[in-house]
């Protein structure tokens, strides 16, 4: 059953306690550049995505204790078993999938909200769901603060947001060993789906654009690594 992220209340105390305690301050900003830098040496090349990168806090993402670390090009363990991708990661798959503003986004695997809230900032109503309720919780709780409004829902990704479709793109932001035949249904003709594809720890990273057929052009970028997506949601 999918659970609506809006359903939840997190009380007043909650939202200021992050706002006084997660700053933004020149320090962070300049780290972000730094960091922007350094993704676009590395071919990230889509001004929107660069925009949202330099916007988005990705530091209120992170434990306050592991604050040095947000602005690194690196992955990060965020609990439940998952990490938080590294920044060159997020940027690249936003890129692949080519994104204009008011395209409708089906993300599976809210994580900490990061890839949810660079989706939000290039424009895209985004659908999200995520199998890890604690994650699913803490992700609405920090993307409200920041004040976006992604539809976030607790459920099972393999099956997608059925009742939402179709969408202009499906974001995977976990290793499947296939491709979801469900999410395959949910994307309109001409969409995409980014998705990586792969055993454990290492995959190939998919673009899949459907045909006015119903078939699809196939695309490969590389390889990455990723936790692997999982069935139903955890107990």
């Amino acid at each position: 059953m999918l659970i609506n992220a809006r359903d939840f209340n997190f009380g007043h105390f909650a939202y200021f306690y992050l706002w006084t305690t997660m700053i933004d301050t020149f320090k962070h900003q300049g780290m972000r550049r730094k960091l922007v830098e350094d993704l676009q040496k590395k071919g990230i090349t889509d001004k929107k995505v660069i925009e949202a990168l330099l916007k988005v806090p990705r530091h209120f993402f992170f434990d306050s204790s592991f604050l040095n670390f947000a602005y690194q090009d690196k992955a990060f363990p965020i609990g439940a078993g998952q990490t938080i991708s590294q920044p060159f990661t997020v940027a690249f798959q936003t890129q692949l999938l080519e994104l204009k503003k008011g395209n409708k986004v089906l993300e599976i695997g809210t994580g900490s909200g990061y890839q949810t809230a660079i989706l939000c900032e290039v424009g895209a109503r985004v659908y999200s769901v995520e199998r890890q309720k604690e994650l699913f919780i803490k992700a609405k709780k920090d993307l409200d603060v920041l004040g976006y409004t992604p539809a976030l829902y607790f459920g099972d990704g393999y099956k997608g947001l059925p009742a939402y479709a179709p969408f202009d793109g499906v974001l995977v932001t976990c290793g499947a060993p296939f491709l979801p035949e469900k999410l395959v249904e949910q994307v309109k003709t001409g969409g995409r789906i980014v998705i990586p594809i792969g055993d454990d720890g290492k995959q190939v990273m998919y673009r899949f654009t459907k045909n006015a057929d119903g078939s699809l052009t196939e695309e490969t970028f590389g390889d990455f690594a990723f936790v692997p997506m999982l069935e139903k949601v955890a107990k």
